[in-house]
């Protein structure tokens, strides 16, 4: 699974992100905004995990977050308390965000991997990607689109970078990228005619609206993981 956040206006019109971010960031609401979502996902894993131990979830969580010193230690403190969820739950961030880390950022990647969780690169641009340094880092898992993983891989012979000298088929690219455990997931699969493509590169797994568009959770499930009032409290410090 992978959880994203969608807002709703007074008349329950759905707010897209490139809608909310900006207006969120400037109000500096991100950091909110993310430790809501990733407390619902780990109240929805816990719940999944009842019916099945090998559930999983992609939580998108902003570059922001890892940089903002007032949510971060609550955001950390809170996975602390929830590690026997980190092989469940993966933070997934873009791989402008990851690539253009500060080191405060890398050391609050760090401590979460520390932690034993571990990192989603989506949003690539470019496959040229650094497999060792993703290694060091904790990213297990890399999403490429479909569109993009064909034009530079297939068309222009592009290759993540890695110690390995010999030249590389396309077909192998997935088999590098486990080479340093790493898991290639191609994403935006939205016709049939992109499956067979990438079928050939022999990528182990895909999502896309193919499969089935995002769901909004179930009402009765959004009463029971909303956080309790003290963590709406705790998040704009008027609780410690």
């Amino acid at each position: 699974y992978e959880g994203f956040t969608r807002l709703k206006d007074a008349n329950g019109r759905l707010i897209l992100p490139t809608e909310f971010i900006p207006a969120a960031e400037q109000a500096g609401l991100m950091g909110t905004i993310d430790n809501v979502l990733l407390f619902r996902c780990v109240q929805i894993v816990r719940k999944l995990m009842k019916q099945d131990r090998r559930i999983g979830i992609f939580c998108n969580l902003s570059p922001a977050a890892l940089a903002d010193e007032h949510f971060f230690p609550q955001f950390l403190d809170f996975m602390r308390d929830n590690r026997d969820l980190a092989g469940s739950v993966i933070f997934e961030i873009p791989q402008d965000a990851y690539e253009n880390r500060t080191s405060i950022e890398a050391r609050a990647m760090a401590k979460l991997v520390d932690l034993g969780f571990r990192f989603s690169i989506d949003r690539v641009t470019n496959t040229e990607i650094d497999l060792p340094d993703l290694e060091r880092s904790g990213v297990r898992y890399v999403k490429v689109a479909a569109s993009t993983l064909v034009e530079q891989v297939v068309h222009r012979g592009m290759r993540p970078r890695s110690a390995i000298t010999r030249e590389i088929a396309a077909a192998d690219i997935a088999a590098i990228f486990q080479r340093y455990g790493i898991d290639l997931i191609t994403e935006r699969i939205e016709a049939e005619d992109t499956v067979l493509e990438v079928l050939d590169l022999d990528v182990p797994y895909a999502q896309g609206h193919l499969f089935g568009a995002p769901r909004a959770i179930k009402e009765s499930l959004m009463e029971e993981t909303a956080p309790p009032l003290e963590f709406y409290l705790k998040q704009s410090g008027r609780v410690s």
